[in-house]
C-alpha cells in the first residue's frame, strides 16, 4: 500500500474527474433497490402507458371503418401513443427520480458525501431509461396481441426515435428538475405542465402542417415534432425519413446541453444559498 506525506499538496481539481462511474453505478444501485422493493412502483410504470395503448388501440379499429386515414396506415395512432409516452416516461422518470430526493429530504444527505451533481444526473437519467422501459414494452407486446400491430415494424427506425425521445425528455426533466431545486417544491406541477405544452406543437397524431403559420417554427425547433413527422413517413409512405431523424438528434444534444446546464447552475445557486438542506414549498 502506497502512503502519501501528510504534508503531500492536494490534488488540483482541475485534474480530477467531473463523473466517476463507481458513485454513479452507487446511486443507480440505489434506486433500482427502492423500486425492486416497491411492487406498487413497478405496476404504476407499466399501468397507464398499457391502459393508453388500449384505448387508442379501440379507437383506432373505430376509425380504420371510418377514415381512409387510418385505413392506410392502421398503426399510425398506436405507433404515437408508444412514442408519446417514451418521452413522457422519460421526462417523468428524470424528475420524479429527484423530487423523491427532496420530498425525503435527502439532497443535504447525499451531497456531504463525494457524490457530485454530474454523477446523480447520470444516475437518473440511467433510471428514467429503466422506468421507461418497464412502461413502454409490455404496452407494445399487448398491442400485438390485443390488435396485432407491432410498433417493432418501424424497424431500426425505432431505436433512433426512442433514443431521441428519450434524450428530449431527458432535457425538459433537468431543466424542469433545475427550476423546482430553484423556486421550492411549490413549483413541482411544472414535471406535468411542461411536457404537455409540448404536445400540441409535437404532431404526435397530426402532421404539423395542420398547425397556425406562427407555430410552425416552434415545431420545427423541437425534436419531437421531427420524430413523430419521421414515424408517419415510415408508416404511410414506406420511405426512411433519414434527414429528420438527423435533425431530431441535432437538436437533442442541443437541448440536452441545455438542459444539463440549467440543473448544474440551479445547483451551485442552491449550494452557495444552502437550499439544499432547505427544500420546502
Amino acid at each position: 500500500m502506497k502512503y502519501e506525506p501528510l504534508n503531500a499538496p492536494a490534488p488540483s481539481p482541475l485534474f480530477q474527474p467531473t463523473v466517476t462511474a463507481r458513485r454513479a453505478a452507487a446511486m443507480i444501485l440505489r434506486y433500482t433497490y427502492l423500486m425492486r422493493t416497491s411492487w406498487p412502483r413497478i405496476i404504476e410504470l407499466a399501468y397507464w402507458p398499457t391502459v393508453q395503448m388500449i384505448m387508442w388501440g379501440f379507437m383506432t379499429q373505430f376509425l380504420a371503418n371510418q377514415t381512409s386515414y387510418v385505413a392506410q396506415a392502421f398503426g399510425v395512432l398506436l405507433s404515437a401513443v408508444l412514442l408519446w409516452d417514451v418521452l413522457f416516461r422519460g421526462q417523468l422518470g428524470v424528475s420524479l427520480s429527484f423530487f423523491e430526493e427532496m420530498w425525503s429530504r435527502n439532497l443535504g444527505h447525499l451531497f456531504v458525501s463525494p457524490l457530485r451533481p454530474g454523477e446523480l444526473v447520470c444516475a437518473i437519467t440511467v433510471m428514467s431509461f429503466i422506468r421507461t422501459l418497464i412502461g413502454i414494452v409490455p404496452a407494445s407486446l399487448l398491442a400485438i396481441w390485443f390488435f396485432g400491430f407491432s410498433v417493432y415494424e418501424l424497424g431500426l427506425s425505432l431505436v433512433v426515435f426512442f433514443l431521441s425521445l428519450l434524450m428530449f425528455g431527458w432535457a425538459v426533466g433537468l431543466m424542469v428538475s433545475g427550476m423546482v431545486l430553484r423556486l421550492g417544491l411549490g413549483a413541482e406541477s411544472l414535471a406535468w405542465a411542461c411536457i404537455f405544452a409540448l404536445l400540441p406543437v409535437s404532431g404526435v397524431y397530426y402532421p404539423i402542417e395542420v398547425l397556425p403559420e406562427w407555430l410552425l417554427p416552434v415545431a420545427h425547433a423541437i425534436p419531437s415534432s421531427h420524430v413523430f413527422e419521421g414515424m408517419r413517413a415510415i408508416l404511410q409512405d414506406g420511405v426512411v425519413p433519414y434527414g429528420l431523424m438527423a435533425n431530431a438528434l441535432l437538436l437533442n444534444l442541443v437541448y440536452l446541453a441545455i438542459g444539463v446546464g440549467i440543473f448544474l447552475f440551479a445547483f451551485h445557486v442552491a449550494r452557495k444559498r444552502g437550499l439544499l438542506l432547505q427544500v420546502g414549498e
